[in-house]
Protein backbone atom coordinates (compact mmCIF):
# COMPACT_ATOMS: atom_id res chain seq x y z
CA UNK A 1 0.00 0.00 0.00
CA UNK A 2 0.80 3.82 -0.73
CA UNK A 3 1.41 4.24 3.02
CA UNK A 4 4.08 1.94 3.46
CA UNK A 5 5.87 3.46 0.51
CA UNK A 6 6.80 6.50 2.87
CA UNK A 7 8.83 4.24 5.38
CA UNK A 8 10.66 2.81 2.52
CA UNK A 9 11.49 5.49 -0.32
CA UNK A 10 11.68 9.31 0.42
CA UNK A 11 11.18 11.60 -1.35
CA UNK A 12 8.24 9.42 -3.18
CA UNK A 13 7.17 10.12 -6.51
CA UNK A 14 3.90 10.14 -8.16
CA UNK A 15 1.66 10.75 -11.35
CA UNK A 16 -1.60 11.82 -11.82
CA UNK A 17 -3.89 10.27 -15.07
CA UNK A 18 -7.48 10.77 -15.64
CA UNK A 19 -9.77 8.95 -18.06
CA UNK A 20 -10.41 10.02 -21.74
CA UNK A 21 -13.58 11.01 -22.15
CA UNK A 22 -16.05 8.73 -23.57
CA UNK A 23 -16.47 9.22 -26.74
CA UNK A 24 -12.80 9.03 -27.22
CA UNK A 25 -10.55 6.07 -28.06
CA UNK A 26 -9.59 4.62 -23.91
CA UNK A 27 -6.59 2.47 -25.92
CA UNK A 28 -4.32 5.91 -25.62
CA UNK A 29 -4.41 5.86 -22.00
CA UNK A 30 -3.08 2.25 -21.79
CA UNK A 31 -0.51 3.37 -24.08
CA UNK A 32 0.63 5.86 -22.26
CA UNK A 33 0.65 4.22 -18.57
CA UNK A 34 3.08 1.76 -20.52
CA UNK A 35 5.03 4.65 -20.94
CA UNK A 36 4.55 6.06 -17.57
CA UNK A 37 5.85 2.45 -15.81
CA UNK A 38 8.90 2.80 -17.71
CA UNK A 39 9.73 6.54 -15.62
CA UNK A 40 9.40 3.83 -12.48
CA UNK A 41 6.80 6.38 -9.93
CA UNK A 42 5.82 4.79 -6.81
CA UNK A 43 2.26 4.94 -7.59
CA UNK A 44 -0.44 6.37 -10.47
CA UNK A 45 -3.40 8.16 -9.39
CA UNK A 46 -6.50 7.79 -11.56
CA UNK A 47 -9.12 10.81 -11.26
CA UNK A 48 -13.20 10.48 -11.17
CA UNK A 49 -15.50 12.29 -12.93
CA UNK A 50 -18.14 14.52 -10.03
CA UNK A 51 -20.97 13.04 -11.42
CA UNK A 52 -19.62 9.52 -11.56
CA UNK A 53 -19.40 9.95 -15.46
CA UNK A 54 -15.63 7.90 -16.07
CA UNK A 55 -16.38 5.50 -12.84
CA UNK A 56 -16.00 2.65 -15.07
CA UNK A 57 -13.11 3.65 -17.23
CA UNK A 58 -11.18 4.71 -13.43
CA UNK A 59 -11.58 1.02 -12.42
CA UNK A 60 -10.29 -0.48 -15.21
CA UNK A 61 -7.56 1.78 -15.56
CA UNK A 62 -6.45 1.85 -11.89
CA UNK A 63 -6.82 -2.04 -12.56
CA UNK A 64 -4.40 -2.22 -14.91
CA UNK A 65 -2.05 0.07 -13.39
CA UNK A 66 -1.91 -2.42 -10.28
CA UNK A 67 -2.17 -5.61 -11.58
CA UNK A 68 -0.68 -5.14 -15.29
CA UNK A 69 2.18 -2.54 -14.87
CA UNK A 70 2.84 -3.80 -11.03
CA UNK A 71 2.15 0.05 -10.34
CA UNK A 72 0.32 0.94 -6.76
CA UNK A 73 -2.94 2.55 -7.97
CA UNK A 74 -4.42 5.27 -5.96
CA UNK A 75 -8.28 5.22 -7.16
CA UNK A 76 -10.18 8.72 -6.51
CA UNK A 77 -13.70 8.79 -5.38
CA UNK A 78 -15.50 12.14 -4.64
CA UNK A 79 -18.21 12.60 -2.56
CA UNK A 80 -20.85 13.60 -5.23
CA UNK A 81 -20.83 10.07 -6.86
CA UNK A 82 -21.85 8.55 -3.90
CA UNK A 83 -25.89 7.96 -3.39
CA UNK A 84 -25.91 5.86 -0.07
CA UNK A 85 -23.44 3.99 1.99
CA UNK A 86 -24.56 0.45 -0.22
CA UNK A 87 -22.99 2.36 -3.46
CA UNK A 88 -19.64 2.95 -0.97
CA UNK A 89 -19.48 -0.62 0.07
CA UNK A 90 -19.73 -2.11 -3.37
CA UNK A 91 -17.15 0.06 -5.10
CA UNK A 92 -14.96 -0.39 -2.19
CA UNK A 93 -15.46 -3.96 -2.23
CA UNK A 94 -14.86 -4.20 -6.28
CA UNK A 95 -11.69 -2.71 -6.10
CA UNK A 96 -10.63 -4.70 -2.73
CA UNK A 97 -11.43 -8.14 -4.85
CA UNK A 98 -9.42 -6.35 -7.85
CA UNK A 99 -5.83 -5.72 -5.81
CA UNK A 100 -6.55 -2.15 -5.40
CA UNK A 101 -5.88 -0.89 -1.56
CA UNK A 102 -5.52 2.58 -2.02
CA UNK A 103 -8.16 5.65 -2.41
CA UNK A 104 -8.03 9.21 -2.66
CA UNK A 105 -11.38 10.78 -0.91
CA UNK A 106 -12.50 13.96 -2.33
CA UNK A 107 -15.82 15.96 -1.89
CA UNK A 108 -15.58 16.80 -5.25
CA UNK A 109 -17.17 19.67 -7.24
CA UNK A 110 -20.50 20.05 -8.03
CA UNK A 111 -21.48 18.07 -11.24
CA UNK A 112 -22.50 19.61 -14.56
CA UNK A 113 -26.10 18.38 -14.14
CA UNK A 114 -27.21 18.25 -10.74
CA UNK A 115 -28.92 20.86 -8.95
CA UNK A 116 -27.93 22.98 -5.98
CA UNK A 117 -30.15 21.30 -3.55
CA UNK A 118 -29.19 17.46 -4.60
CA UNK A 119 -25.74 18.96 -4.60
CA UNK A 120 -26.60 20.34 -0.95
CA UNK A 121 -28.45 17.57 0.22
CA UNK A 122 -25.83 14.54 -0.82
CA UNK A 123 -25.12 11.86 1.32
CA UNK A 124 -21.41 12.67 1.95
CA UNK A 125 -20.96 16.33 3.22
CA UNK A 126 -17.67 16.38 3.25
CA UNK A 127 -14.33 13.96 2.82
CA UNK A 128 -13.54 13.23 6.11
CA UNK A 129 -17.31 11.53 6.61
CA UNK A 130 -16.31 9.60 3.60
CA UNK A 131 -12.99 9.14 4.68
CA UNK A 132 -14.28 7.14 8.57
CA UNK A 133 -16.27 5.46 6.32
CA UNK A 134 -13.88 3.66 3.95
CA UNK A 135 -11.72 3.50 6.79
CA UNK A 136 -14.31 1.34 8.43
CA UNK A 137 -15.72 -1.07 5.86
CA UNK A 138 -11.63 -2.04 4.38
CA UNK A 139 -8.32 -1.61 5.35
CA UNK A 140 -7.52 1.04 2.25
CA UNK A 141 -4.22 3.88 2.48
CA UNK A 142 -6.25 6.57 2.40
CA UNK A 143 -5.24 10.05 0.67
CA UNK A 144 -6.50 13.31 1.05
CA UNK A 145 -6.47 16.31 -0.46
CA UNK A 146 -5.25 19.89 1.02
CA UNK A 147 -4.68 23.63 -0.56
CA UNK A 148 -2.11 25.73 -0.04
CA UNK A 149 -3.58 28.79 -0.94
CA UNK A 150 -6.77 28.04 1.08
CA UNK A 151 -9.41 25.80 -0.39
CA UNK A 152 -11.93 28.77 -2.45
CA UNK A 153 -15.08 28.17 0.47
CA UNK A 154 -12.53 28.89 3.80
CA UNK A 155 -12.70 31.96 5.19
CA UNK A 156 -8.55 31.80 6.38
CA UNK A 157 -5.91 29.07 5.93
CA UNK A 158 -6.38 28.89 9.44
CA UNK A 159 -10.00 27.55 9.16
CA UNK A 160 -8.74 25.50 6.18
CA UNK A 161 -6.49 23.79 8.39
CA UNK A 162 -9.05 23.27 11.10
CA UNK A 163 -10.71 21.27 8.70
CA UNK A 164 -7.70 19.47 7.67
CA UNK A 165 -6.85 18.34 10.79
CA UNK A 166 -10.30 16.65 11.11
CA UNK A 167 -9.79 14.66 8.11
CA UNK A 168 -6.60 14.04 9.57
CA UNK A 169 -7.75 12.51 12.37
CA UNK A 170 -10.30 10.28 10.94
CA UNK A 171 -7.63 8.41 9.55
CA UNK A 172 -6.26 9.92 6.26
CA UNK A 173 -2.56 8.21 5.87
CA UNK A 174 -1.25 11.11 3.57
CA UNK A 175 -2.02 14.37 1.68
CA UNK A 176 -1.82 15.39 -1.69
CA UNK A 177 -1.95 18.92 -2.43
CA UNK A 178 -3.63 21.25 -5.08
CA UNK A 179 -1.10 22.52 -7.65
CA UNK A 180 0.39 25.78 -6.77
CA UNK A 181 3.96 27.49 -8.68
CA UNK A 182 4.85 29.68 -4.91
CA UNK A 183 6.53 27.38 -3.09
CA UNK A 184 6.61 29.55 -0.39
CA UNK A 185 3.25 29.15 -0.34
CA UNK A 186 3.61 25.66 -0.10
CA UNK A 187 5.85 26.40 2.92
CA UNK A 188 3.68 28.18 4.85
CA UNK A 189 1.38 26.55 4.71
CA UNK A 190 2.73 22.90 5.62
CA UNK A 191 4.51 24.98 8.95
CA UNK A 192 0.86 25.90 9.60
CA UNK A 193 -0.09 22.02 9.02
CA UNK A 194 3.02 20.74 10.90
CA UNK A 195 1.95 22.82 14.03
CA UNK A 196 -1.77 22.20 14.56
CA UNK A 197 -0.57 18.52 15.09
CA UNK A 198 -0.95 17.18 10.96
CA UNK A 199 2.42 15.27 11.05
CA UNK A 200 1.11 12.79 7.72
CA UNK A 201 3.30 13.16 5.02
CA UNK A 202 2.53 15.70 2.50
CA UNK A 203 2.64 15.47 -1.40
CA UNK A 204 3.74 18.52 -3.03
CA UNK A 205 1.63 18.70 -6.57
CA UNK A 206 2.64 20.43 -9.30
CA UNK A 207 1.11 20.70 -12.56
CA UNK A 208 3.49 22.16 -15.84
CA UNK A 209 2.35 24.96 -17.87
CA UNK A 210 2.83 24.00 -21.75
CA UNK A 211 0.31 26.34 -22.82
CA UNK A 212 -1.09 30.05 -22.99
CA UNK A 213 -5.04 28.35 -22.91
CA UNK A 214 -4.00 26.35 -19.86
CA UNK A 215 -2.93 29.28 -17.70
CA UNK A 216 -6.72 30.84 -17.64
CA UNK A 217 -7.97 27.33 -17.08
CA UNK A 218 -5.45 26.60 -13.88
CA UNK A 219 -6.27 30.41 -12.77
CA UNK A 220 -10.54 29.41 -13.39
CA UNK A 221 -10.43 26.10 -11.83
CA UNK A 222 -7.68 26.59 -9.18
CA UNK A 223 -7.75 30.37 -8.41
CA UNK A 224 -3.96 29.36 -7.84
CA UNK A 225 -1.53 32.61 -7.76
CA UNK A 226 0.75 33.08 -10.71
CA UNK A 227 4.46 34.58 -9.50
CA UNK A 228 6.17 37.12 -11.45
CA UNK A 229 9.10 35.16 -12.76
CA UNK A 230 6.92 32.92 -14.21
CA UNK A 231 4.37 35.49 -15.54
CA UNK A 232 7.15 37.24 -17.19
CA UNK A 233 7.90 34.00 -18.65
CA UNK A 234 4.70 33.60 -20.04
CA UNK A 235 4.07 37.00 -21.45
CA UNK A 236 7.50 36.81 -23.04
CA UNK A 237 6.96 33.16 -24.90
CA UNK A 238 3.08 34.30 -25.84
CA UNK A 239 3.91 34.15 -29.40
CA UNK A 240 6.27 30.88 -29.49
CA UNK A 241 4.33 27.98 -27.96
CA UNK A 242 7.78 25.63 -28.30
CA UNK A 243 9.41 28.30 -26.07
CA UNK A 244 6.85 28.74 -23.66
CA UNK A 245 6.26 24.97 -23.18
CA UNK A 246 10.23 24.75 -22.54
CA UNK A 247 9.52 27.25 -20.08
CA UNK A 248 6.88 25.92 -18.29
CA UNK A 249 8.63 22.91 -17.75
CA UNK A 250 11.51 24.19 -16.60
CA UNK A 251 10.21 26.25 -13.85
CA UNK A 252 8.27 23.34 -13.11
CA UNK A 253 11.96 21.49 -12.85
CA UNK A 254 12.73 24.18 -10.30
CA UNK A 255 10.15 24.31 -8.15
CA UNK A 256 11.10 20.17 -7.76
CA UNK A 257 14.41 21.18 -7.08
CA UNK A 258 13.81 23.79 -4.22
CA UNK A 259 11.28 21.24 -2.80
CA UNK A 260 13.53 18.58 -2.62
CA UNK A 261 15.68 20.10 -1.06
CA UNK A 262 13.66 21.61 1.68
CA UNK A 263 13.13 18.11 2.32
CA UNK A 264 9.20 17.01 1.10
CA UNK A 265 7.77 13.80 1.28
CA UNK A 266 7.98 13.59 -2.45
CA UNK A 267 6.10 15.01 -5.58
CA UNK A 268 3.32 14.29 -7.14
CA UNK A 269 3.06 15.45 -10.43
CA UNK A 270 -0.48 16.31 -12.68
CA UNK A 271 1.02 14.77 -15.82
CA UNK A 272 -2.29 15.55 -17.68
CA UNK A 273 -1.52 11.78 -19.45
CA UNK A 274 1.32 13.61 -21.45
CA UNK A 275 4.19 11.21 -21.01
CA UNK A 276 6.62 13.77 -22.94
CA UNK A 277 6.04 16.03 -19.84
CA UNK A 278 6.18 13.80 -16.85
CA UNK A 279 9.34 12.51 -18.65
CA UNK A 280 11.18 15.61 -18.73
CA UNK A 281 10.38 16.61 -15.38
CA UNK A 282 11.27 12.85 -13.83
CA UNK A 283 14.16 11.81 -16.03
Amino acid sequence: MIKDLFHKNRPVYSLEVFPPKQDTDITSIYDSLDQFKELHPHFISVTYGAGGTTSENTFAIASYIQNQCGIEALTHLTCAAIPDKLFLTNFLTNLYRNGIRNILGLRGDQPRGMSDEQFASRYYAHASDLIADIKSTYPFSVAGACYPEVHQEAASLEEDIAHLKIKADQGVDFLITQLFYDNETFYRFLDKARNTGIDIPVLPGLMPIVSAGQVRNIIELSGCAIPEKLRRAIDKYKDSPADLKKAGLDYTKEQMEDLLARGVDGIHLYSMNKVETAKYIFD
